[in-house]
């Protein structure tokens, strides 16, 4: 099984792996207050994860190995993600009152109806969500399935950093815990609010749409910041770790802002609202109430208040430390800069408390 849903209550690290870093968040809570335990980011070589899919085994390990180290954690759990586009979910109805091993070996034998390859290449989990709206004495149940070669590359890599994963969650599911952290952001008060969340990674733009704090609509698409350093690279003729040092430390020509930054931002807002169109296009829907920026790209100065301005929608940017404490031994500066890159890890820390 994934272990998508299963209760832990061991201190889990959240180790989210991206295309172009590896972030690290150790949570603890004290009543309903967190805490940041420990924090880092590590930057990964353009080769070894390519579209969420680790393609240099042992160099991600080595990477997370380093992260654990800089970041002085002694926890040895981890929670990771594998991305939406990898995971088959499907809502089914079983009848009510079987225990879990009953469904598992019910879910095993109907699988194959719902899932497009050879379930001895797939790893599947389960949970119940409820009463079936017809009832009849039927509950939903919702079926996650993953090709297990995704699970154990994860699992492996860290393996070789001395970890253990406990759990491998999908990243919108992670996203949606931590969001939770944002509903006071929002003063929402009693209203049942239906948020966009768009997460703008360097070559993946998610957007995740959350009723009533409950996902109710994902969609990826090849779309991030790699296209603004590929850019800049084009124009300056900067190596790409030269341009990438630019784009966050500043440095470039006068005319970076009205060549390169501003008509980049306009893909942006353009993209967010063509993904909301086709939102809009799917269901119900014909607004949100809010719109949330996270992923290293929404932190570019003034991205927010260009989405609000085009789209006419609330806008903020992501951060799901803003009530929580720190510890002596995290930089708060550098956490406040990488808040909105780290949701995906701090859901996944936040498994430690389900």
């Amino acid at each position: 099984m994934l272990g998508l849903f299963k209760k832990k209550a061991n201190t889990l690290l959240g180790i989210d792996i991206s295309s172009t870093t590896v972030k690290l968040i150790e949570l603890s809570r004290s009543g309903q207050r967190y805490k940041v335990e420990a924090y880092a980011v590590e930057p990964l070589p353009a080769t070894a994860v390519v579209e969420k899919n680790i393609a240099q085994l042992e160099t991600v390990g080595q990477v997370i190995a380093r992260l654990v180290e800089k970041s002085g954690t002694k926890a040895k759990y981890a929670a990771v993600a594998v991305a939406g586009s990898a995971v088959i979910t499907k809502t089914i109805e079983m009848d009510d009152g079987l225990t879990d091993e009953e469904l598992e070996i019910q879910l095993k034998m109907e699988a194959d109806q719902y899932i497009p390859y050879p379930l001895e290449e797939v790893a599947i989990d389960f949970e119940v969500q409820g009463p079936a709206p017809r009832g009849n004495g039927r509950v939903n149940v919702l079926l996650a399935a993953c090709r297990k070669e995704n699970v154990e590359v994860r699992e492996a890599a860290l393996a070789l950093a001395g970890l253990t994963a406990k759990v491998v969650e999908i990243e919108a599911y992670a996203l949606e815990r931590a969001f939770a952290l944002l509903a006071e952001q929002l003063g929402s008060g009693d209203k049942e609010l239906t948020v966009a969340v768009v997460d703008i990674g360097a070559t993946m733009m998610t957007l995740s749409v959350l009723h009533n704090d409950k996902t109710i609509y994902t969609r990826e698409q090849l779309f991030g910041g790699k296209q603004l350093t590929d850019e800049i690279q084009r124009r300056y003729g900067l190596p790409q770790e030269d341009a990438d040092l630019a784009k966050q430390q500043g440095g470039l020509p006068d005319d970076y802002e009205s060549e390169v930054l501003n008509p980049f931002k306009e893909s942006v807002v353009q993209q967010i609202s063509r993904s909301l169109q086709f939102f809009f296009a799917a269901g119900q829907y014909s607004q949100v109430d809010y719109i949330v920026l996270a992923g290293g790209t929404s932190s570019i100065v003034g991205l927010d208040r260009q989405v609000q301005s085009v789209i006419g929608t609330p806008t903020l940017v992501a951060n799901p430390f803003a009530n929580m404490t720190l510890s002596n031994k995290v930089n708060a500066g550098a956490l406040a800069n990488d808040a909105p890159s780290l949701m995906i890890a701090c859901g996944l820390a936040m498994r430690s408390f389900d």
